[in-house]
């Protein structure tokens, strides 16, 4: 049977607007040219360990993930809203004390900041949840170090904390993220939670898909080209399509489309270790104020959500942003070395795991490139386009720019029909 729409790309994008299309009562086929659904969110299975495919949180707070995702079928699990934060050859507690007052003593006379410091967080905090969302979007633009600089955030605060942090989440230690992007996440950090996905991050489009029609998803369906009324697989074969949607992420959109669809990547390196106890007794985010080492942040997904590890064990994630280019062998050395520093000589009989080096984590979020939150995803007639990379470099804007996609693609299909009608 012919589908309706051909979706290129079995990521987050691909399968909102997949779902969306179902929606509209239409006939999606998503091609895959991999073996499995997610894209860049997706969780290998290891000696008994889940292992997500690089440093990854959902954040409860996202609308559309929230609108569309079963959170309870997910079994979530959240972190401590807060971190601990190395510096000093010791850790010290950074906790929201807007969710745990009882912590806020030891946060306002910790050393991670001044007291001022505090008090401009609590400024950020309020400013962030200000206005809507796409307010955030229209507010003046700059790079994430000159606003924190503009609200009189501390050498020592933007490197002990604001650095370490973003350096995790948004994948770049040197805070040259766009402002609005910045504020966007500290939003979602303020207005939710962090947590993982009892079976891992993959259990995201796991879901996804499993809301679609077997027949709906190929996987090892690469498209080589796009033709006419529809693609090209590597294989040779052709199929067709009243519209076709490219799902893919920006580099892979420019293959197929032509044009610069990508904004430059932000990459990134996660190096796990097997351990027979961990390293912290609280699920909750370590940060490297200390400015040494590799590791920018490590955490331990199995206190976190105990089905990461077997029976016993214990699961440590250790994240690195940036295109790390040493030896895998003298990495482990080197993650190890600064580790043992931290809890001791036990670090070296960590067993290591696996290494994922992800050039491709994020596209790039400098400005101006997010001076709108929505970018078109018509490219031309029956052609469109979705993925993070014409949104926010989110999960939440993967899964919006699909739905976007899907729309628009509905309301084009609706309307030709009625006028050959």
């Amino acid at each position: 049977m012919k589908p309706d729409v051909i979706v290129i790309g079995a990521g987050l994008a691909g399968l909102c607007c997949a779902r969306r299309l179902q929606e509209h009562g239409l006939a999606p086929l998503v091609l895959e040219g991999s073996d499995g659904v997610g894209g860049r969110v997706r969780t290998d299975r290891v000696d008994g360990f889940l292992l997500d495919r690089g440093f990854q949180v959902l954040l409860t707070a996202y609308p559309t993930a929230r609108a569309t995702l079963d959170y309870t079928a997910l079994d979530l699990r959240p972190f401590h809203p807060g971190a601990l934060v190395r510096w000093g050859e010791r850790f010290h507690r950074v906790a929201d004390p807007w969710r745990h007052p009882l912590e806020a003593f030891g946060t306002v006379f910790g050393p991670v900041g001044s007291l001022a410091d505090k008090l401009r967080v609590a400024a950020l905090r309020r400013h962030v949840l200000r206005g809507s969302l796409r307010e955030i979007f229209q507010r003046p633009e700059r790079t994430t170090i000159a606003a924190l600089r503009e609200m009189g955030f501390s050498d020592s605060m933007v490197d002990r904390f604001f650095r370490p942090f973003l350096g995790g989440v948004l994948l770049d230690p040197r805070l040259e993220t766009s402002s609005h992007m910045f504020e966007f996440v500290f939003r979602m950090f303020a207005s939710g939670d962090v947590v993982l996905p009892a079976w891992g991050m993959g259990a995201i489009p796991q879901q996804l898909a499993a809301g679609l029609p077997a027949e709906a998803v190929r996987t090892g369906a690469a498209v080589a080209t796009l033709a006419a009324e529809g693609v090209r697989l590597q294989s040779g074969e052709c199929l067709s399509a009243g519209a076709v949607v490219v799902a893919t992420e920006g580099s892979e959109a420019a293959r197929l489309l032509g044009g610069q669809w990508a904004r430059g990547w932000n990459a990134t390196t996660c190096v796990y270790f097997a351990a027979d106890t961990s390293p912290v007794d609280e699920p909750i985010l370590v940060l490297n104020g200390e400015g040494s080492g590799p590791a920018s942040n490590l955490c331990v997904p199995s206190v976190v959500a105990p089905s990461y590890a077997p029976a016993g064990a214990a699961l440590i994630s250790v994240n690195i942003p940036g295109d790390v280019r040493e030896h895998e062998s003298a990495l482990v050395d080197a993650v190890r070395d600064q580790l043992a520093g931290w809890f001791g000589a036990g670090v070296n009989r960590w067993r290591h795991l696996r290494t994922y080096r992800i050039p491709h984590a994020q596209p790039g979020q400098a400005p101006p490139v997010l001076a709108q939150l929505e970018r078109p995803v018509r490219v031309r007639d029956n052609l469109y386009a979705c993925g993070d990379h014409l949104d926010t470099s989110s999960i939440e804007g993967a899964m919006r720019s699909g739905q976007r996609a899907a729309d628009a693609v509905a309301y084009d299909l609706e309307r030709n029909e009625t006028r050959s009608g």
